[in-house]
């Protein structure tokens, strides 16, 4: 005992930092890394992301319990969520809030009965198209607008979804690579209380198809 408190005194100045920096991550800012392709084109598999977790709420640090409420998640907002349907962490794109009516008819987004715009665009680099070619396309609903994938070989009940209501408190959550995503389709709304923060660039990346090296074209990269 009297070993463990010479040894806590010695250290405490380490001590105190380090308990300062998990504080800082588990209420102000963290960063995340991404093992899957759900979000691709807009995160890429072992990308390193920022995630501003004082976003939408300051929260008592290692909790959920807000202590200040900020701001709620905007359609189009990338959050980052412990769900409790899903029983892991999620990085996913708010598609529905509160309210709205949302559906997907041969994967083409309708958001309020308005139809979503699709602009097709070319991206290289993706190391899924390999075993599974795909088209990408800019969707846009009312101003908000990003990157989306789809499967060239997918089909079922992934592509038509809804419509569906969004209840109060509740969030429509889909990945980008909308073929290859398990999320609202799958775990129903996403309570707002298990969202975290909002991811907003790429810290790092780091290609695991190719011995881990970087990927130095992401670094810094915003999240749109």
């Amino acid at each position: 005992m009297r070993h463990l408190t010479r040894l806590l005194a010695d250290n405490k100045g380490f001590l105190t930092f380090m308990l300062c920096m998990f504080m800082f991550r588990s209420a102000v800012a963290d960063w995340n890394v991404v093992p899957t392709g759900s979000m691709q084109p807009t995160i890429d598999i072992g990308d390193r992301i920022v995630v501003d977790k004082a976003a939408y709420d300051l929260r008592l640090p290692f909790t959920h319990v807000s202590l200040v409420h900020r701001a709620d998640p905007q359609r189009g907002d990338i959050v980052v969520l412990d769900s409790s349907a899903a029983g892991e962490r999620l990085v996913k794109r708010v598609i529905g809030i509160p309210g709205d009516q949302i559906a997907l008819i041969q994967n083409h987004l309708y958001v309020n009965g308005k139809a979503a715009d699709y602009r097709p665009i070319q991206v290289t680099g993706i190391r899924d198209d390999r075993e599974d070619p795909a088209l990408y396309a800019i969707e846009d609903v009312g101003g908000t607008h990003h990157a989306v994938r789809w499967s060239l070989a997918a089909k079922g009940h992934t592509r038509d979804f809804g419509p569906v209501t969004v209840p109060a408190h509740q969030y429509l959550l889909l990945g980008d690579n909308r073929d290859n995503s398990a999320d609202s389709r799958y775990f129903g709304f996403f309570p707002r209380s298990e969202i975290t923060g909002r991811a907003t660039r790429v810290a790092m990346s780091l290609d695991p198809a190719n011995h881990y090296l970087p990927r130095g074209n992401r670094w810094g990269a915003a999240l749109r």
